[in-house]
This record gives structure tokens, C-alpha cells and sequence, in this order.
């Protein structure tokens, strides 16, 4: 392991260990204070997500834009400090947390007997929302997660979420969508944070109106095993109250190949992403490279900032 690998490890060690045994107005304010020195340092991903905002907030001045990004960078730790926390909280806390709407359409469709597919942008806590899920309505659901460096960083994450009762896949190595596919079959429930391709496979799609690229795991879920994929938005009310949105079902096309289904799919759910994300730009958390007009050729996924 690198050096810059154990210092990245033990960082996250430390968040979890420490953050989570501090009183929730000292995390809330420590969280509010990494962000905004971080905003005021204007590093690469404080610059790179006022790059995304320009594209979902065109007509944002200089003052609007700086606004919307020390917003956003305190969504963003304020995330952290939740997930940090999150193993700790009750159940009842949890529920409290989070209001769904129109989440009629998830227990609908898993009482008729089909496997469902929540497809979400990062947008807010998924964390949270998959907390609510597993502790809340008791209903559990297989995930997928990055295989991230160093090792042991993804061993905590992934340890992390099996804590709060997720089914966590790796998403390198091929073998995560026959797993996926089978969960669905049987009636089972998978959540997929899918709004940035880490693969060679991403769908191009209009976004904001530019090119970007986004997994097509979901669609071709969808197409293999007949589930119901269903976007899904979040955002962030006054701490500690999140809230979502279910929206309509993207259905499979009649007619045309597996790709051109699999394009229209996604465009569909970019289509929802860009609704959500429109609403409430604040809670975005893409500090990442997205659309293709900014990628570096030699990283064509778009994995750096």
C-alpha cells in the first residue's frame, strides 16, 4: 500500500471511529467547517463541481454560481457526516429521517411478484435511503459498489454497508449482473446508484443538453428479467429530514434491437435524474467529471477529476 494509500485509509478509520462519538451539533458543525474551508481552498473537485453546475444552472451569475457551491460542499459533508454516524442511529431515527413519495409504486410492484430496480443519481444520501429501506420497512435489496483503492478503504465501505443490512456486490470482475439478474428473478429488490459510467459500456445520453455517458446496467436489467425500473431523486430538507421522490416506471420499448432499447432507457432516466438534480443542484454531489466535452482523452471514463 502507498503512502498516500494509508493516509486516505486511515482518514476514513478515523471518521467512522471519531465522528460517529461526537454529539451531533459538534459533527453537524465540523461538517459545515471542512466544507467550507474546502469551498474557500477551491480545489480541484470545488472547481469541477462548479463546471457541472454551469450546465444545470446556465443562467447562474458569478455570486448564484459561488452560492450553489459552498451549498453543494456542505450537502456533500454533510453526507459524510450521516454516513459517518449512520451505523449508530436507532431505527426510529432513521424513519424519521427520510419521506418518500410515491413509494407506492416499489411495494406495488414487489407484491405483484416482479423484481425491482431503483436507479438513483448521487443526489443528497443513498446511504440513508437504503437505511430507510433495510431498518425501516424491513425490505432488503442487493447493491453494487466501486472497487476503490486502497483495498481496505473499499473493505470499509463495503463492511459499512452490510452494517445498515445492503447486499453488497463488487462492480469489477463480471460476475455482479448474472447475481443482480437472479435477485430480480425471484422477486428481490436491487439499488443502483447510476448516473456516471465507470465501465466501457456506458450509454451516451443528452444531458442538460450536452453528451454524456451513463451505465446501461439498468436498462439491460430491466430487458433480461422483466423488473420494474423505477428513478428515483432525493434532496435534503433542514438536518436531520431527507426527502425522495419515486417516478414514473421506464417501461421496455415494443420495438427496436437491445441497444436501441437499452439508449432509450437510460435517456429516460437521465431525463429523471435532470428533474431532480434542477430542483435541488445543491445536493448533487458530482465532483467528478461527466460530460464528454471535459473528459481528458486518456481517461476516457472520466474517473479523475
Amino acid at each position: 500500500m502507498s503512502a498516500r494509500d494509508r493516509v486516505a485509509d486511515g482518514l476514513y478509520g478515523l471518521g467512522w471511529s471519531a465522528v460517529k462519538k461526537l454529539p451531533e451539533p459538534a459533527a453537524e458543525a465540523l461538517g459545515r467547517t471542512i466544507a467550507d474551508t474546502a469551498w474557500k481552498r477551491r480545489g480541484l473537485g470545488v472547481r469541477r463541481l462548479e463546471a457541472n453546475l454551469t450546465r444545470v444552472v446556465p443562467d447562474a451569475g458569478p455570486t448564484r454560481l459561488a452560492e450553489l457551491s459552498r451549498a453543494g460542499m456542505r450537502s456533500y459533508m454533510r453526507y459524510w457526516m450521516e454516513s459517518f454516524r449512520l451505523p449508530t442511529w436507532s431505527a426510529e431515527r432513521v424513519r424519521d429521517s427520510v419521506q418518500i413519495n410515491d413509494f407506492h409504486q416499489v411495494t406495488e410492484g414487489m407484491a405483484a411478484g416482479r423484481g425491482v430496480i431503483l436507479a438513483l443519481p448521487h443526489l443528497a444520501n443513498w446511504d440513508l435511503a437504503g437505511a430507510w429501506l433495510t431498518r425501516t420497512l424491513d425490505i432488503p435489496f442487493t447493491t453494487v459498489a466501486e472497487r476503490l483503492k486502497p483495498e481496505s478503504l473499499y473493505d470499509r465501505f463495503v463492511a459499512y454497508r452490510e452494517s445498515l443490512g445492503m447486499e453488497v456486490l463488487p462492480h469489477s470482475g463480471g460476475a455482479a449482473f448474472g447475481t443482480l439478474a437472479r435477485r430480480l428473478r425471484a422477486g428481490g429488490l436491487v439499488c443502483l446508484v447510476a448516473d456516471r459510467d465507470l465501465s466501457a459500456s456506458g450509454v451516451e445520453v443528452k444531458y442538460f443538453g450536452e453528451t454524456a455517458r451513463m451505465p446501461a446496467g439498468p436498462a439491460m436489467l430491466a430487458q433480461q428479467t422483466g423488473a420494474l425500473l423505477l428513478p428515483v431523486t432525493l434532496w435534503y430538507g433542514p438536518s436531520p429530514k431527507m426527502y425522495g421522490r419515486v417516478h414514473p416506471p421506464v417501461d421496455v420499448p415494443q420495438t427496436g434491437t437491445r441497444a436501441e432499447k437499452t439508449s432509450s432507457m437510460t435517456q429516460l432516466l437521465a431525463d429523471a435524474y435532470a428533474t431532480g438534480i434542477a430542483e435541488h443542484p445543491e445536493d448533487w454531489h458530482m465532483l467528478q467529471r461527466l460530460w464528454l466535452s471535459d473528459l481528458d482523452p486518456r481517461h476516457p471514463r472520466g474517473a479523475t477529476s
